[in-house]
């Protein structure tokens, strides 16, 4: 009797299947989509790659407190702090990163550090194109996730 009802169950799997076989098959449009995404189409809570802020003025949001570094659970993340001269000016704040390194080789995209910043430094962007044959590129530094000035007068 179990052999019977075992032909029974591959008979339905594979009717399944041969059903899906005459199924139009059903693509995004992705990469040759139009717009900046190029198709891509992303829920709501998609965690993407890090994207550091700057305020209404054109300054960095991040004020190197290491609340982000302490709260990632991967220890991926690497801050160096410098104070801010009356000259130069990076932070609304008496400190600012100088070095704000994120390692996507151990990132897990948790979001901790996002909800642990103060500042609404760091966020999570659209970024998901993060694939490289060399580990060394997965290090991106603040430069790479610092949102330009131009940013900000386009919105």
């Amino acid at each position: 009797m179990s052999i019977v009802r075992n032909l029974a169950g591959i008979a339905k799997g594979m009717s399944i299947t041969f059903g899906e076989i005459l199924e139009p098959t059903q693509v995004e449009n992705y990469p040759d989509g139009k717009g900046p995404l190029r198709g891509a189409i992303f829920e709501q809570r998609f965690r993407g790659a890090h994207v550091l802020q700057r305020d209404e003025n054109g300054l960095e949001k991040c004020v190197a407190c290491f609340l982000c570094a302490a709260a990632c659970p991967s220890n991926c993340i690497f801050i160096e702090a410098a104070e801010n001269t009356e000259e130069t000016r990076i932070s609304s704040s008496e400190r600012y990163a100088k070095v704000y390194n994120i390692d996507y080789n151990r990132c897990i995209f948790c979001g901790y550090c996002v909800e642990a910043c103060p500042t609404d430094a760091i966020t999570h962007g659209h970024g998901f194109e993060l694939a490289t044959l060399n580990a060394t590129n997965l290090v991106i530094r603040k430069a790479d996730m610092l949102l330009p000035v131009a940013a900000l007068t386009a919105k």
